[in-house]
This record gives C-alpha cells, sequence and structure tokens, in this order.
C-alpha cells in the first residue's frame, strides 16, 4: 500500500505577495503618476515626460542594448528635474527639460548609425520615426499651451502607451519592465492630463 505525501500549497497571502513582487514595474508606474499627477496643471508639464518616453526607445535601440532602458530612463528623470530646479531657483519659465531631450535625440540617432544599428527595421529607423513624432507632438505642446496643449500631451501618452504595448508583447527594443511601467504611467498621466483640462 502506497501512502502519498500531501503536497504544501502556497498561502494565499504568500502567492499575493509573489504577485505584487513580480507587478513591481507596474507599481513603480502607478506611484511616479501619483507623484506627478499631485502638482499637475498644464499640458506643458507633461511634455518632457512625452519627449523622454521617445528618447529612451530611441536610445536603446541606438546603444543595442535593451536593458540599457531603465539606465536611460534614469537620466531622463534627472534631466527633467534638474530643469524644474534650475527654473524654480532662476525664476526663468524658459527652461525646459524638453528642449534639452530633444536634443539629445539627435546625437544619440547619430550614435546609432555610427555603431551600424539600421537594422534591423524595428530598432533605430522605427524608433527615430517614433521619437521624431512624439517629439514634435511635445514640442508643440510646450509652445502652444493651454487646452490645446493639454489635450495635444494626452493623446501622445496615449499613443505612446500603445507603443508600449506592442514594445511589452513582442519583447523588442527595451526590456518588458521599462515598457509595463510606461505603459502604466503614460496611461495614468494622459487621463489626469484630462481631467486637469475638464476641470480647470
Amino acid at each position: 500500500m502506497t501512502t502519498t505525501v500531501p503536497v504544501a500549497r502556497p498561502r494565499p497571502v504568500a502567492r499575493s505577495l509573489r504577485g505584487v513582487v513580480r507587478r513591481w514595474p507596474a507599481a513603480a508606474g502607478l506611484a511616479l503618476a501619483a507623484f506627478v499627477a499631485s502638482d499637475l496643471s498644464f499640458g506643458a508639464d507633461l511634455a518632457p515626460i512625452l519627449a523622454a518616453s521617445g528618447i529612451v526607445y530611441l536610445g536603446a535601440a541606438a546603444l543595442g542594448r535593451a536593458a540599457s532602458a531603465w539606465p536611460l530612463f534614469l537620466g531622463t528623470f534627472a534631466v527633467i528635474t534638474a530643469a524644474e530646479i534650475l527654473a524654480g531657483v532662476t525664476g526663468a519659465g524658459g527652461v525646459d527639460g524638453t528642449w534639452v531631450l530633444l536634443g539629445a535625440a539627435v546625437p544619440l540617432a547619430a550614435y546609432g548609425l555610427l555603431r551600424r544599428r539600421a537594422t534591423p527595421a524595428h530598432g533605430l529607423p522605427l524608433q527615430s520615426l517614433a521619437m521624431a513624432g512624439f517629439g514634435a507632438a511635445a514640442a508643440v505642446t510646450v509652445l502652444v499651451g493651454g487646452d490645446a496643449g493639454a489635450y495635444l500631451v494626452a493623446v501622445g501618452l496615449l499613443g505612446h502607451a500603445a507603443w508600449d504595448v506592442w514594445h511589452h508583447r513582442t519583447n523588442r527594443v527595451v526590456v518588458r519592465s521599462l515598457a509595463e511601467f510606461c505603459v502604466v504611467l503614460d496611461t495614468l498621466l494622459a487621463a489626469a492630463m484630462i481631467v486637469v483640462a475638464i476641470t480647470g
């Protein structure tokens, strides 16, 4: 007669904790979105984030390393934060991280070309086109401002959220954790911007 040894099943709390740990990029995106949205008032406030979202993908394609997406994101975050601090200290409204990030896209793309990253097509070529589109939307948002700028940046962020989903599914260009983080951040910030514009 054989005896069966009961298999220990994971406890519900342990399973839930593992699920939360596995979803840390989404949780981080939610936390950052809540932080940014707490002080949101103009469409131009989110223009640097839209520009950053494009440059992270472009930079990862130019460097040829998906894992470089997180350091690139942290770099863009540092640029945006430094520009805001400088604007606050000097009182100069013209200091905007959007222009710095858009300017950085050119040498990044050039570096990618020098490193012969022109293939595959979903790499540097497609990311350069996307950067041009998202960058243009960010630039127009800064220049136009007002409700038009708010709705434009919201549409741009929703477009980039779809971009994140596609890259997460195909597991291309950036690591999946970054794509998951960005889709949550982009979607929630777009929704917050629309609410601010409507209630405004």
